[in-house]
């Protein structure tokens, strides 16, 4: 066998590993919620896609935080509850809310000058920009409802999907690329 034989085997592999974590994952919540009673087609979790060169901070999907911070061109901010109703309806939305920030930390000037350290300090709260959207969520009739994966895009832009495939399996629906490049000016 092949190293790029091998290199498919592990992609394949981490892709089987990540949709099984997130079935697993997506029953339990599924249980808790049939034995609270709601009537949903899931209630799962709330994943992020970050296509940008900004931190995603935080976000929430219709209130819910997510817990970790996603870097740039990272995946990430696993939290609960996503809960999808039993039957998709047009005109089905969430409230997307996030904030961003600093991608990196490379002139960091450590904390031995006071003075550069709060000069760093401020340049990086500066550029947090809280944002607030709200989405279509594509028609999932006669799928599987797995959660909520919102798309964090250039221009403060998001795509959200219920999808139950891994992002970059072929039967991921959405096709947008990791790294996008950065427009010069976004339109509004």
């Amino acid at each position: 066998m092949g190293w790029a034989d091998r290199g498919a085997q592990q992609v394949n592999a981490k892709r089987a590993g990540q949709f099984m974590r997130r079935h697993v994952l997506n029953m339990a919540l599924g249980s808790v919620a049939m034995w609270v009673g709601v009537t949903v087609a899931s209630a799962s979790s709330i994943y992020g896609v970050n296509h940008t060169h900004w931190a995603i901070n935080r976000f929430s999907v219709d209130g819910h935080s997510a817990v970790d911070i996603i870097g740039p061109y990272q995946g990430g901010g696993v939290g609960c509850c996503y809960v999808a109703p039993a039957r998709w309806s047009p005109g089905l939305t969430v409230r997307v809310d996030w904030e961003t920030g600093a991608g990196s930390t490379i002139d960091f000037p450590g904390f031995g000058d006071r003075l550069k350290f709060e000069a760093w300090r401020e340049k990086i709260l500066a550029q947090k920009r809280r944002h607030s959207k709200v989405v279509a969520v594509p028609d999932y009739t006669g799928q599987e409802v797995c959660g909520i994966t919102v798309h964090f895009l250039p221009c403060d832009d998001i795509q959200v999907t219920t999808s139950c495939y891994a992002y970059g399996s072929p039967e991921y629906p959405i096709k947008i690329p990791l790294q996008l490049p950065e427009p010069q000016s976004c339109s509004r």
